[in-house]
């Protein structure tokens, strides 16, 4: 099984980078350009399998949907420390380290079956439902090295582990969720869904916190990678006046552990193991179409809480770090399609997400930017054939207010400042995002 699901990440899921929290705000050129509403409004089978499978009784064809995207960050990250910080004497220093990641791919695939005559619809889909990843370099105006002018940018972040710093500060995960979903109309205009589904996520970071330092201090990991399980359940009503109503309930996805194994400075190795789960999140949508208009209103909340590898905060005795320290998300998404414009619907979309991250723990989440706060998409469509719709989007986010609090350091851990915060000190870090996707959907002959 976990082979098979390696297969797939190579295929699907090449890179993903997410918009409220590490989750995904949608998938595929439609839902995205809807802002990512489809709880109470399929208007796509991809949006519909990632927020509702009981919505996809609304198809009533064998439909095929593939998406391509490529996603843009610029994520940067900001530091500093005050006088006599480094020792009696030094100077204070600031800086800012910009990410060079780079583009990233963003695939998805679904399909879907479905029969005018049946009360049975069936789906499969392969979806990147979350990730994260920066790139910030180490700093080259340090402390140790001969030309150290701290007048000039000079991120302390980003200085040398010898010098207290993180160095080079990268950070890749992704995570892959293969469903297979059931919808059931239990009348002409209710149906509910089951979608059980089986996840494979990957995580490489450098350095590698989670793990305990030695005397030359944190490693860099390797990728390590765990499956997980878990399912999502809905219930749809359509109504014959053009409302529509859902609501539907994804399971937390339980993982097994990373099991990291950690390269230091010193060229020692160690292993460390750390559990990250994927929250359970609720939707509750609503939805109203006419002939000109198709509306799209979703709440979610996101149940960081109580997740594995999310709601534990602040240092171990070790030195590791113990979780992000994450706050629950609420994520509202609208959408618009006007249909008024033959064989060229038009969408756009909006999302708003909650940022998880206290100020006071900013430090603990530097490996994990990508917290978009507004999200505006504009969207369309166009049939090549009478069996193939060409579907396009662009996104653009940002991230609102730096998210910015105290550096830390465990060494200066205590009863009294239990997550070693360095008095005058500060890190933080903003970000903006931008995505071009296209995608293809076929409808087979009847």
């Amino acid at each position: 099984m976990k082979n098979l699901l390696r297969l797939a990440v190579v295929l699907f899921t090449t890179a993903t980078f997410a918009q409220a929290g590490h989750i995904m705000q949608g998938v595929g050129a439609v839902n995205m350009s809807m802002g990512g509403a489809s709880t109470a409004q399929p208007l796509d089978i991809s949006g519909a399998l990632l927020w509702n499978p009981a919505s996809i009784s609304t198809f009533d064809n064998k439909i095929l949907d593939f998406n391509i995207g490529a996603f843009f960050s610029s994520p940067e990250l900001s530091g500093s420390l005050p006088a006599g910080a480094m020792g009696p004497g030094t100077p204070a220093v600031s800086g800012v380290t910009q990410d060079d990641r780079g583009i990233s791919p963003m695939p998805a695939l679904a399909m879907v079956w479905g029969k005018e005559d049946s009360k049975h619809t069936f789906g499969a889909s392969a979806f990147g439902i979350s990730g994260f990843g920066v790139t910030f370099p180490e700093e080259a105006n340090n402390p140790m090295s001969p030309t150290f002018n701290p007048t000039l940018n000079s991120n302390p972040i980003n200085y040398p582990q010898q010098a207290r710093g993180f160095g080079l500060l990268e950070s890749d995960y992704m995570l892959l969720q293969v469903g297979l979903a059931w919808a059931y109309e239990i009348t002409e205009n209710f149906s509910i869904g089951v979608q059980p589904t089986v996840n494979y996520a990957a995580l490489e970071l450098a350095p590698n916190p989670t793990a305990s330092p030695n005397a030359s201090g944190y490693g860099i990991s390797d990728k390590a990678s765990a499956i997980g399980y878990g399912a999502q359940f809905g219930v749809f009503y359509n109504s014959p006046g053009g409302i529509k109503i859902g609501a539907s309930y994804k399971t937390a996805q339980k993982f097994d552990d990373l099991e990291f194994k950690n390269t230091h400075l010193d060229n020692s190795v160690s292993e460390n193991a750390f559990n990250m789960d994927y929250p359970a999140i609720l939707s509750i949508g609503l939805g109203y179409s006419t002939n000109l208009v198709d509306l799209a209103l979703d709440f979610r909340q996101v149940d960081y809480e109580n997740t594995a590898g999310f709601g534990a905060k602040g240092w171990t005795q070790t030195g590791s770090v113990a979780g992000f320290g994450w706050k629950n998300v609420q994520i509202l998404s609208a959408g618009l399609q006007y249909k008024g414009i033959e064989k060229l619907p038009l969408r756009v979309g909006y999302t708003f997400s909650s940022n998880p991250i206290d100020d006071e723990l900013a430090f603990f989440s530097t490996p994990a930017t990508a917290v978009i706060k507004h999200a505006f998409q504009f969207g369309f469509s166009y049939p090549l054939t009478n069996s193939l719709m060409l579907n396009g989007m662009y996104h653009h986010g940002k991230s609102g207010d730096r998210t910015e609090g105290e550096i830390m350091d465990p060494m200066m851990a205590s009863p009294t400042n239990p997550y070693g915060a360095i008095t005058g000190s500060k890190v933080g870090y903003k970000m903006t995002t931008d995505l071009i996707m296209i995608g293809v959907s076929y409808t087979f002959a009847k």
